[in-house]
């Protein structure tokens, strides 16, 4: 109804307990936008669940750390297209390293180098969220995201920070993202995805907006 592009699900608990088909069938079932669905894959058969149930990508993120072959096999069994690569980022002294379990374990794998490495496997899309700013409403991670995007030809979505107008177009155009994700900022201002698209739209950058 907020004219969304897409929907991102991340089951913050599917970590621990594995996916949850009840769950995903109820948001599947009010979700009338392409939906990506993360949280719990961990095999072949929870992604052809996921997809079953409704979702037309699937975020993987410990599991792909733990089995990077994971990766190669769901491209290979389900499409590139398909498999997101979710990569929780937080920087450590002059880098960024990746971390697992809902951002908890540190992994002493690198940023930059995971999405290399996750692109190389097979992946169709990085999801880069920076711990660091995740929740703040301060602004992406530029930086972050600019090293990634210049590693990497797949498509990067910037996750962590939106507060304003200003953040989302700064990490296009800076941070070279493809897509933004947010979700604080249309729960805590009366900022909407409209609005969003519109002043992207002022400044050259194409977006989707629905023409009444």
């Amino acid at each position: 109804a907020r004219d969304v592009d897409e929907m991102i699900f991340l089951d913050l608990d599917g970590g621990q307990s594995g996916i949850n088909p009840r769950l995903l069938q109820e948001i599947a079932k009010e979700c009338f936008m392409p939906l990506t669905i993360g949280g719990g894959i961990r095999a072949l058969d929870d992604i052809r669940l996921a997809l079953k149930i409704g979702a037309d990508k699937i975020a993987i993120n410990t599991a792909a750390i733990k089995t990077p072959e994971f990766i190669s096999e769901a491209a290979k069994k389900f499409g590139s297209q398909c498999v997101v690569i979710s990569i929780d980022a937080k920087r450590v002294g002059d880098g960024y390293e990746v971390f697992a379990n809902g951002g908890k374990l540190a992994t002493g794998l690198g940023a930059v180098e995971w999405a290399k490495a996750a692109e190389q496997k097979g992946a169709g899309e990085i999801l880069l969220t920076s711990i660091d700013s995740d929740g703040m409403m301060n602004g992406y991670d530029i930086q972050l995201a600019r090293a990634v995007t210049g590693a990497v030809k797949i498509p990067v979505i910037a996750s962590g920070g939106a507060g304003n107008l200003e953040d989302c177009l700064g990490v296009i155009k800076e941070g070279r993202v493809s897509a933004l994700a947010a979700a604080s900022i249309f729960q805590y201002t009366q900022i909407t995805p409209l609005n969003i698209k519109e002043y992207l739209a002022k400044f050259g950058v194409e977006t989707r907006v629905k023409k009444l």
